[in-house]
């Protein structure tokens, strides 16, 4: 997409209290888009959206992501067929993170780890962390073996 989608971003005021969708994207060209599964409100993943990215997932209602490592644009599930259908897409209130409230189709994995949710691993607290400091893993959030 060449021509710009998305209104030009003005002052403060508009940006936090106006109508005009505005986002910020960083100096990368993308923002932080957060998916929480439309039912429970768990949160499944955090991705990073350009303006393409962001674009189609409002224009199709499925979730489009740019991935920083393999520097493409990609559609959630494409290859596993665990895509995100966005029932609703919020942005915060200085317009600089998304959130998509999604439903996962197949097998309700949105992992590529094969966990339910990216956020199967708890950090202990309560003493200072150091190297020994482990993860905890909540085994019951595993679903299929690892799509890699």
């Amino acid at each position: 997409m060449t021509a710009p989608v998305f209104t030009e971003r003005t002052d403060e005021e508009a940006v936090e209290t106006g109508k005009a969708l505005m986002p910020k994207f960083d100096r990368d060209g993308l923002i932080v888009a957060i998916a929480a599964d439309v039912a429970t409100g768990e949160v499944l993943m955090v991705a990073h959206m350009n303006q393409e990215a962001l674009a189609r997932t409002i224009a199709t209602g499925e979730a489009w992501f740019w991935s920083r490592s393999r520097e493409k644009l990609w559609r959630k599930g494409e290859e596993s067929g665990n895509t995100l259908s966005v029932a609703e897409l919020r942005v915060d209130c200085d317009q600089d993170a998304i959130l998509l409230k999604v439903a996962v189709a197949g097998d309700g994995v949105a992992c590529h780890q094969g966990y339910r949710s990216c956020f199967y691993r708890s950090v202990p607290l309560g003493a200072s962390p150091s190297p020994a400091t482990e993860l905890a893993f909540d085994r019951a959030m595993k679903r299929i073996a690892p799509s890699k």
